[in-house]
């Protein structure tokens, strides 16, 4: 059975955490050195960007206001850190919309909070199936990244065992934007191809529309190039690990006692595993009241594609464009948002003359 281990000040509900293996007995060398910050890790960019996917929601006040006004950079704005998967998959279904849950989540409906905690069970009660749940306490933010890096380690033997994964944490450098994500499962076909399964919940009895598949389509491609370039920040690395951390760290096979150890243990599975590139990627849709399948997808990979959008929708973040709503093709979309209301972009397309967007209102 896998242990999944979770950050004791994370734990709660829902929350969406990796995993931990019974590893192997592993003791760490002083082989590698690693720098202050994750920029030295195996770069993710795309390619390089063209001319002109966090952290704390700003405050409404006076103060906050007009700095706002002076920055123009959404992740200072924001004060990010980093970008999530889901952050940056979120513009391709309306990016302004994304913008707004940042500055108004007092405007996020109940409905919308149940629907979010539901799926969050559904994948709790799917993930209890193979892993068993252990709390550890964690005093500082390398201790919770600590947790994320021996669950990565644990997972890396599983696969490597020809196990199948849950929970699976990806992240890198993406057009010099550090960016995290979870993989939903990992595991071999019949044909010994790894595959890459994303659950999706369903409110309605029925298959998402083509909007809805092309925002999860995304996000997949998100998490195959994140996990591809790991397998060919900014946190301190001589930072001693909490007394719990490391006592996990024991059970799971592994001598450690600084985060720095975490960080060359990783790069050096990570350089020498030999766990293969996602070959397949599939979308499953399940409903979330009665949890029947609703059905799958599989995609099809085009690197290029996905790099240039996420140049596109990255470029927001930097503040090298501002923030855009739908296109008027998908203005029915307007009429499901709880920012409709407020919407700056909105208002303006519907002062248009474009017609299209006045009978959308």
């Amino acid at each position: 059975m896998v242990v999944r281990v979770l950050d004791q000040d994370l734990a709660r509900p829902g929350f969406k955490s990796s995993l931990s293996h019974k590893a192997h007995g592993v003791t760490l060398g002083q082989s590698l050195y690693l720098s202050q910050t994750l920029t030295h890790w195996p770069s993710c960019s795309l390619g390089p960007p063209t001319e002109p996917e966090g952290g704390d929601v700003a405050k409404g006040n006076v103060l906050e206001t007009a700095k706002r006004k002076r920055s123009h950079v959404p992740l200072e704005i924001f004060h990010l850190r980093y970008l999530s998967v889901t952050d940056i998959s979120a513009q391709v279904w309306c990016e302004q919309q994304m913008v707004y849950r940042r500055e108004r989540p007092d405007l996020t409906t109940p409905e919308n909070i149940v629907l979010l905690n539901t799926g969050k069970s559904i994948h709790l009660a799917r993930e209890l199936e193979d892993h068993d749940l252990v709390t550890v306490s964690t005093t500082s933010r390398e201790d919770s990244w600590a947790i994320k890096v021996l669950n990565l380690l644990g997972m890396l033997l599983v696969l490597q065992e020809g196990h199948r994964v849950r929970e699976f944490p990806v992240f890198g450098v993406l057009e010099d934007i550090f960016v995290v994500g979870v993989i939903d499962q990992l595991g071999y076909t019949p044909k010994g191809e790894l595959e890459l399964n994303e659950l999706k919940t369903q409110n309605n009895a029925s298959m998402p529309s083509a909007a809805q598949k092309k925002r999860d389509r995304f996000q997949v491609f998100l998490y195959k190039y994140l996990f591809d370039a790991m397998v060919q920040g900014c946190l301190a690395p001589e930072q001693p690990l909490g007394p719990h951390v490391q006592d996990q760290a024991r059970k799971s096979g592994f001598t450690v006692s600084h985060f720095r150890d975490l960080l060359e243990l990783l790069s050096l599975n990570l350089t020498h595993c030999e766990i293969p590139a996602i070959d397949r990627l599939q979308i499953e849709y399940i409903h979330q009241d009665s949890g029947t399948a609703l059905g799958t997808e599989v995609v099809a990979y085009d690197q290029d594609e996905v790099g240039a959008a996420v140049r596109y929708f990255l470029a927001y973040w930097k503040g090298q464009r501002d923030s855009r709503g739908v296109d008027v093709e998908d203005a029915w979309k307007c009429r499901y948002c709880a920012y409709a209301g407020i919407c700056e972009w909105r208002m303006g397309k519907a002062g248009s003359p474009a017609e299209r967007w006045k009978k959308s209102k």
